[in-house]
């Protein structure tokens, strides 16, 4: 049981470090690190209920039985992405908006990243607990960067919302809130509709998708890092 859980957690605390290192100008506090992760495990609760109560309404009513793509389309864009994007993004915003600490904008991408890598530290116990250790090694390089990644873009766009509200605009600020919350879902919507597509065109769009992902995230977080900026200071646009 101990190298089933040791198994689980490496990965998602590997890339918490990671990118936690990454910002450069001012490290963010560890007990606000630490609240954000356990904030991410909390979201699984009410994630697990609206996903359990939508899938018997819409997947075993509306759709049952029904494989169809747009089936899977609803079903992991909406009742999946969206809602566990969602939770993400409200334990993310409690646990730190109004924080002192959140100064420069890219400490909303630590800020993020460690919400959803609490919640995919949760999820990954329970599948390496019900499937095994074998599955850990794929998750590793698969669902784990995935939610990481889907936080560092939420963490961004978020973090450009702070500095909006420092400087008084509010249009932008719910713009930027905005895309902090659905390009997440986006993306965690096309990641889980193709790997369940069970079909080996998709399967390769799949594994194509999770190395550009992967290329991508890693290349803006260098970015969003070099060029972070202190929030009361403005030149977010």
């Amino acid at each position: 049981m101990e190298i089933l859980l040791i198994a689980a957690l490496i990965p998602p605390l590997f890339l918490m470090v990671q990118v936690y290192r990454t910002d450069k100008i001012e490290r963010e506090p560890v007990g606000l690190i630490v609240k954000l992760f356990l904030f991410g495990i909390i979201s699984v609760i009410p994630t697990g209920i609206v996903e359990s109560l939508a899938d018997s309404i819409v997947m075993q009513g509306i759709f049952a039985g029904s494989t169809s793509a747009f089936a899977r389309f609803i079903q992991f864009f909406f009742l999946v992405a969206l809602v566990e994007e969602f939770f993400k993004y409200i334990f993310l915003k409690i646990g730190s908006w109004r924080n002192p600490a959140f100064d420069y904008v890219f400490d909303a991408v630590v800020y993020s990243a460690a919400v959803a890598l609490g919640f995919a530290a949760f999820e990954n116990i329970g599948y390496v607990f019900s499937f095994g250790i074998e599955v850990a090694g794929l998750r590793a390089v698969t669902a784990i960067p995935g939610h990481c990644i889907f936080g560092i873009f939420m963490g961004h766009y978020y973090g450009l919302a702070k500095m909006a509200e420092k400087d008084g605009n509010e249009a932008a600020k719910r713009g930027f809130l905005t895309k902090a919350l659905w390009i997440p879902v986006l993306l965690h919507g096309f990641y889980d509709f193709a790997a369940s597509s069970g079909s080996e065109i998709m399967t390769i769009v799949f594994f194509a998708f999770v190395v550009a992902l992967d290329v991508v995230a890693i290349r803006r977080v260098r970015e969003y890092s070099k060029s972070d900026t202190m929030i009361d200071r403005g030149g977010w646009h």
